[in-house]
């Protein structure tokens, strides 16, 4: 991927760094394939505010994925490489050869013209659906399912993948994007490659108007706040506020959030932190 670096010859474009999209091949999604996204502005049912620094933005219409990979021993052939306003990523139209059209998540280095396969004895190649006892350790995988059939819940944002490290006898032990060491069931599917669109991060808005235009509204300072709006707020002068916290006066730095004796709690060998959890 390669990012864009605007010449400052407006306020907006002197600090903005854009994606070039130069990977994206249409601009044109496939209709069958899309559904409305109604937008909630952060209100309930009630019509009363429930998330704030939510509204606004453009429309956007839902690209279905498929993140079950379920069409076994079909060969697809890859039509375009998509934008999706929804995720990080970029998609990946495919057509398969009894006729059908189906979005995935686009790995790195999947081309125009490419054929990917999903099913139990595939090639463990870029942007093929396999299960994990199939894949040789080392392989970087992502769209990563935790129960059979259930369609891949993990690693799907821009730039990851998760790295296949051991097999057991049950389990496949991967490293996650964020360091840690999970075992997931080894006859769960997942994608071989890593996540397209990797410099995502790296890229700048320039400007508050962008985010406005992606629906998100200004957000104020706690310590800016009055003590009846938020733990940090009053004071005289410029207030510190004390250790940072969430208006529901949660800390945000140290708390452990994590609900203890979580069920798969087993599944985790070692923390991100490098903490390997006691059994």
């Amino acid at each position: 991927m390669a990012l864009k670096k605007y010449k400052p010859i407006t306020a907006g474009t002197r600090w903005r760094i854009g994606n070039a999209y130069a990977e994206i091949t249409s601009d044109t999604p496939e209709k069958s394939l899309l559904e409305k996204k109604k937008s909630t502005g952060g209100r309930n049912i009630q019509g009363r505010r429930a998330m704030r620094y939510m509204g606004g933005g453009h429309k956007k219409m839902y690209r279905i994925i498929d993140f079950k990979r379920n069409k076994k021993e079909i060969p697809a052939t890859v039509a375009s490489i998509e934008y999706d306003p929804n995720r990080t990523a970029f998609i990946a139209l495919l057509h398969y050869t009894d006729g059908e059209k189906r979005y995935i998540l686009a790995p790195q280095g999947l081309q125009v013209g490419a054929t990917v396969l999903a099913g139990d004895s595939v090639a463990p190649e870029v942007g093929n659906a396999l299960q994990m006892k199939n894949m040789p350790l080392g392989t970087n995988v992502h769209n990563i399912e935790m129960q059979p059939g259930q369609g891949g819940k993990l690693v799907r944002s821009a730039g990851t993948s998760a790295q296949l490290t051991n097999k057991e006898e049950k389990y496949a032990v991967l490293k996650m994007p964020s360091g840690e060491l999970r075992k997931v069931l080894i006859n769960c599917y997942a994608t071989v490659g890593v996540v397209s669109n990797s410099d995502h991060s790296l890229q700048s808005m320039g400007k508050a108007g962008r985010n406005r235009w992606r629906g998100i509204r200004p957000r104020n300072r706690g310590v800016a706040m009055n003590p009846v709006d938020h733990p940090m707020g009053g004071g005289e002068g410029k207030a510190s506020g004390g250790q940072p916290r969430s208006r529901n006066a949660q800390y945000s730095r140290g708390l452990k959030t994590r609900q203890k004796g979580k069920n798969s709690d087993h599944m985790i060998i070692q923390r991100k932190n490098g903490k390997k959890l006691s059994k």
